[in-house]
C-alpha cells in the first residue's frame, strides 16, 4: 500500500511538471515581448536600420513609409522636380536600410536617444493580451510613463512606435 501511495505521488508530481500551466506559456510571451522591444532600441543605439525596421509594427511601417513618401513629393514639387519614388521603392530602401532610412533614422536619432530608455528607465509589463501588450517605460526624471504599445503580428511581438508616441489625427 505505502508503494502504490509513492507511486500515485510521483505520477501527479511528473504529470505536474509535465504539463505547462498558462502561466509558464504567459511568461514566455511576456519574455519574447521584453526582448523584441529592447531589441528595437538597441538596434537604434546601433544604427541599424534594416533591424529597427522588421521590429516596427505594421501600421509603425506604413505610417513611416506615408509621411515619407508625403515629405519626398513636398520636396521635389518645391524644387520644381518629377517624384521618383513610389511607396513600394520607399518601402524597399527602410527594408534594406538604404539612404531613405538612413536620413529617416538619423533625424529622429538626433532627438531621441535610446539610451534614455536602456540605461535610465525603469520597465514594468502593463496590460498583456494575446495580440496585444503595453510596456510602461519610467524615465527617471518622468512624471508619467510613457505607454509602448506592442502588437504580436505573425508571431512576433513587435513595437507600435506611431501607435505609441504620435497624436490622435484629427
Amino acid at each position: 500500500m505505502k508503494k502504490l501511495c509513492i507511486l500515485i505521488f510521483l505520477i501527479i508530481a511528473f504529470l505536474t511538471l509535465a504539463i505547462p500551466s498558462k502561466g509558464a506559456d504567459n511568461n514566455k510571451e511576456v519574455d519574447s515581448m521584453l526582448v523584441s522591444a529592447e531589441s528595437f532600441f538597441k538596434m537604434m543605439k546601433e544604427r541599424n536600420y534594416a533591424r529597427i525596421w522588421l521590429l516596427l509594427s505594421h501600421a509603425s511601417q506604413n505610417s513611416i513609409i506615408d509621411d515619407t513618401y508625403k515629405n519626398i513629393m513636398y520636396h521635389f514639387k518645391a524644387k520644381g522636380k518629377e517624384v521618383t519614388y513610389s511607396k513600394g521603392e520607399i518601402r524597399n530602401n527602410f527594408t534594406t536600410g538604404g539612404t531613405i532610412a538612413q536620413a529617416y533614422w538619423d533625424s529622429y536619432l538626433t532627438v531621441f536617444n535610446p539610451d534614455m530608455v536602456l540605461e535610465y528607465s525603469k520597465w514594468e509589463i502593463g496590460k498583456v493580451g494575446k495580440e496585444r501588450a503595453q510596456i510602461n517605460i519610467i524615465y527617471r526624471k518622468a512624471e508619467r510613463p510613457a505607454v509602448i504599445q506592442m502588437y504580436k503580428e505573425d508571431n512576433v511581438w513587435k513595437v507600435g512606435l506611431t501607435e505609441t508616441f504620435r497624436s490622435p489625427k484629427r
